[in-house]
């Protein structure tokens, strides 16, 4: 059994241990109280002692002591980090969220980082993961290494689209893997993001930003100087652009999705970005993540109009589009020609 099906097997297993629970708690209140009865091992404590003989087993036992629901989800998401070497220890929650909780960890000596910022999916029963139809147009399934699955995959594409268990859980990894390697894409093309460091089946591993005692926090919780917004709004808008040009809209943009951290502005939380090309809604998409910014930094001072500064913007896109397309066509006829 390899790592991915351990994983599988394990988290449906907390599942199905939360979900006991929950049945539990309503048989519980409406079973009439019986003088000899004998109460069954609690199921946070069945829960307790899986993480603890996992953490055990594993070597993990990180500093960090999450909640008693919290604790097996946790190990087992970010288990395979550890092994890895990418981290050494969770220090503590810095953000918690009804998607996803983030931790601030030690970085293992081959990241060359103090800490990172592991962002980690909270399991199905405790998600709330809003309705991604809007951003998925467009858009390949990928699989738990950031492949496209094939068409031709029947079998698949058919869970996913009658959302069985098995197809719930192909399309949770394919709204987590987007965000990896949308982070991948845009570190390397010069974006302000966090740089991705791993993945494992339910976390991504990203750098941190902060100290030990504060989370860098959103733009939105940040009382700018007016000289200093117009800057951070030129970056924001640098950064828009430089998504666009690869064909990408971040899809959820405004200030609780950028973080402030000594007078610079990073871009977070990727895992509805959108096809620019091939998703019929993303103009739209796109429109509101530009009206988003632009309103935030109005109260500064830095005026913009919204829907002209985003209608330029994608009319520029894909007048270059259209220009690297021409130029392909160009270049195939070229080759075409000299192989005659």
């Amino acid at each position: 059994m390899n790592h991915t099906d351990s994983y599988d097997s394990e988290y449906e297993r907390y599942e199905m241990q939360f979900d006991q629970g929950q049945t539990e708690r309503r048989l519980r209140r409406t079973r009439k109280p019986q003088n000899k009865h004998v109460p069954k091992k609690a199921v946070v404590q069945v829960i307790a002692e899986i993480a603890d003989t996992a953490g055990l087993e594993g070597g993990f036992n990180p500093t960090y002591t999450p909640s008693r629901y919290e604790e097996g989800w946790l190990l087992n998401s970010l288990e395979a980090l550890y092994d890895m070497q990418l981290i050494t220890d969770v220090l503590a929650q810095v953000k918690g969220g009804k998607e996803a909780n983030v931790y601030r960890c030690a970085a293992g000596p081959v990241t060359g980082e103090t800490w990172l910022a592991a962002k980690v999916y909270r399991p199905r029963q405790f998600r709330q993961l809003r309705n991604d139809k809007r951003y998925r147009e467009g858009r390949a399934i990928l699989t738990a290494d950031g492949r496209p699955v094939k068409e031709t995959d029947h079998r698949l594409m058919r869970a996913v689209g009658k959302k069985t268990a098995f197809g719930v859980e192909v399309a949770h990894t394919s709204w987590l893997m987007y965000e990896h390697t949308t982070l991948q894409r845009l570190h390397a093309a010069g974006a302000a993001v966090p740089q991705p460091f791993g993945v494992s089946g339910n976390a991504i591993l990203m750098s941190y930003l902060g100290d030990e005692q504060l989370p860098a926090p959103a733009l939105a919780e940040v009382r700018l100087e007016r000289g200093e917004a117009r800057s951070l709004f030129d970056e924001a808008l640098r950064n828009i652009e430089l998504m666009l040009g690869l064909g990408l809209v971040h899809g959820d943009l405004s200030a609780y999705n950028i973080l402030y951290w000594e007078g610079a502005i990073t871009l977070i939380d990727f895992p509805q970005v959108t096809d620019a090309r091939g998703n019929p809604q993303a103009r739209a998409i796109f429109e509101r993540d530009v009206q988003r910014v632009c309103e935030h930094f109005a109260r500064y001072g830095v005026r913009r109009d919204a829907a002209a500064l985003a209608a330029a913007l994608w009319d520029r896109f894909w007048r270059v589009a259209a220009e690297d397309m021409l130029a392909d066509l160009s270049r195939l006829e070229d080759n075409e020609d000299r192989a005659d």
